[in-house]
């Protein structure tokens, strides 16, 4: 690759001290390109992003596109991304139109460094040229959810409900065969959830809700609409239709946060979403508790 040939033209154009380039960054640059010449995206931060980094780039970028192969982009790793990135957009389309070359203007540029959903949220707010987030340590570890604790809990046994108490009331079971019903308001975000025990009519009018622990907290909900959240996929392991593709299941997703309201989903404080019961089963549970604890006898 005869890349010195364009060190000077670039290093002229964007006004840098060809002697401030570091060498042994744009040797490793070549001796990618020459491997990978397809799918030449690399690291510009390693020294300096703009007087060596994105210099040593386009020189190869360039020898590259003379040989007709196209660079990818870049990737950047520290520092101020979103500032960064909208001066490298700037010195890409600068390049493009410098060297007559109109797709550098569009390179990739893409984003790491830790990146979480918080970081992702205030590079939006702050506006970037970003085509792409390297997502690393917090795509396997969500460091605000670490785990999932998921335990199953046997509600029903030969038609009859079953239930576990414990001191702490949020790990008494909720007993009995049970059907989750969402509830839209006029504005179309869902209201709250309410969990009823299998058998009860499908909610209407005006609908009681209630925790399922604090006999106080309760309200009534008029809906404009409701949708019954449970679909049978598989019954006596026999599958009943086909099943939804990754892509059908992540669409759903995105189409459901679309219509919460906003502060449901915000990442700061979020307004906790209501999952209540119904009156018919706040009865039950409760008659089922005040059953099954006993009395204490005191002397």
């Amino acid at each position: 690759l005869n890349c010195l040939s364009f060190k000077q033209a670039v290093c002229t154009m964007l006004k840098v001290n060809a002697g401030e380039t570091i060498e042994g960054e744009l040797t490793s640059f070549i001796s990618y390109a020459f491997t990978f010449p397809k799918s030449f995206l690399v690291l510009v931060d390693s020294y300096d992003v703009f007087n060596s980094g994105v210099p040593n780039f386009l020189i190869v970028t360039l020898a590259l596109h003379k040989l007709n192969f196209k660079a990818v982009g870049v990737r950047i790793d520290s520092g101020d991304l979103a500032y960064q990135s909208i001066e490298i957009r700037k010195t890409f389309k600068l390049a493009g139109e410098h060297f007559g070359v109109d797709y550098l203007a569009n390179l990739s540029i893409v984003g790491s460094n830790d990146i979480c959903e918080e970081t992702i949220a205030s590079l939006n707010q702050q506006g970037h040229c970003l085509n792409a987030f390297g997502v690393g340590t917090h795509l396997v570890t969500c460091k605000s959810q670490p785990a999932l604790g998921c335990v199953y809990k046997l509600v029903k046994v030969n038609g009859l409900n079953r239930i576990k108490l414990s001191e702490d009331p949020i790990k008494t079971t909720m007993p009995g065969k049970k059907v989750v019903y969402r509830l839209y308001g006029k504005e179309g975000h869902p209201l709250a959830d309410v969990i009823q025990e299998d058998g009860e009519p499908a909610p209407e009018g005006r609908v009681l809700c209630r925790h399922p622990n604090l006999e106080l907290k309760r309200v009534y909900i008029n809906p404009t609409s409701f949708k019954c959240l449970q679909k049978t996929w598989v019954k006596n392991g026999k599958i009943l239709e086909p099943l939804p593709t990754i892509h059908d299941i992540k669409k759903l997703c995105e189409d459901e946060i679309k219509i919460m309201r906003r502060d449901h989903v915000r990442l700061l404080n979020p307004t906790p979403y209501k999952v209540s019961v119904s009156e018919a089963m706040y009865q039950m549970m409760h008659k089922m508790i005040l059953e099954h604890t006993p009395i204490r006898e005191m002397e």
